[in-house]
């Protein structure tokens, strides 16, 4: 049952794929920006452009153009990178290590505020401990994570001199665009742990354990938090898939060369294989991650069944 669910969900991913990858191809050459033009740039000639458009078939109609990028795709080659002069899977591939990095850094450091906040909050639901969790909560969901970003950096980076301004490749410099995104994520994770606590306390399952003579830390940890751990999950699945295609402002604030600032730079360039393996990338992270919340929940809690 199990493998034959995961070959429906990979199947349907596969669908999506191809709906994403066909809307996506439509949307680069529905804008009014010329991919050959934004190659040469502004001030070529159109001779320059024609022999461009030959080059790199762009002289195709448009159906032509799809159906021949996904011929190459479905063999595992997702085309040359006009801007980068390169492969597009080394172009995403030499990115992937700073972007993963970041990524795992941050949900570790989300978790590890979230999980202990909202816990908290819960348990003292209606004191001024509770407050005052709720106020730096609002205060960290209102703050853009550029802003907060720019913010660190001021602080941090020019007026203390604790951590360098951006770049990558030491620990201190992973600090500052991780904090930038995992307080306020923190903040919403703890906000909807939070929530999901409180409706867990009325439970039958916390009565009963209440009923034993088991301790409130015992049982928040122990019975409530796996349960109020699920929305979470959910949420933690997607977020972590966005995490691995890039964070553009924040890969830009700071320097950080992952995938997002990649991803930009390329359409700043137009460079269209670089657009749609950037996107096609995004849509299966996305896919495998939904599908693994699927399987968590059944370990999280065993009365979710898979259909």
């Amino acid at each position: 049952m199990l493998g034959r669910y995961i070959l429906r969900r990979l199947l349907w991913t596969l669908i999506t794929l191809f709906g994403v990858s066909l809307l996506t191809f439509l949307l680069i050459f529905a804008g009014p920006t010329d991919p050959a033009q934004a190659l040469v740039g502004d001030k070529a000639t159109g001779v320059s452009i024609d022999h461009i458009r030959q080059q790199y078939g762009l002289d195709k109609p448009l159906y032509v153009q799809y159906l021949t990028y996904m011929s190459h795709v479905l063999r595992g080659d997702l085309g040359d990178s006009y801007y980068f002069r390169q492969p597009v899977t080394k172009t995403l591939f030499s990115r992937l290590p700073a972007t993963a990095l970041l990524a795992v850094s941050i949900m570790v450091v989300s978790m590890l505020l979230a999980i202990p906040i909202g816990v908290i909050a819960a348990l003292r639901h209606g004191t001024l401990l509770d407050r005052g969790v709720m106020i730096f909560q609002l205060l960290s969901l209102s703050l853009p994570t550029f802003f907060l970003g720019l913010l660190l950096i001021y602080f941090f980076a020019f007026k203390l001199k604790w951590f360098p301004v951006g770049g990558y490749g030491t620990f201190r410099q992973l600090i500052l665009p991780t904090l930038s995104v995992a307080v306020p994520w923190s903040a919403w994770y703890a906000t909807v742990l939070r929530s999901t606590m409180l409706d867990a306390l009325s439970a039958d399952y916390v009565r009963t354990a209440y009923a034993k003579g088991l301790g409130t830390r015992l049982v928040a940890l122990r019975h409530m938090l796996r349960n109020a751990l699920l929305p979470v999950v959910t949420m933690l699945g997607v977020d972590m898939a966005s995490l691995l295609t890039g964070i553009v402002l924040v890969e830009r604030v700071f320097s950080w060369p992952g995938i997002g600032f990649g991803t930009l730079q390329a359409a700043q360039h137009m460079d269209v294989p670089v657009i749609m393996g950037s996107v096609l990338f995004g849509a299966v992270l996305i896919g495998l991650a939904n599908l693994i919340v699927d399987l968590l929940y059944t370990w999280l809690d065993p009365r979710v069944q898979l259909e």
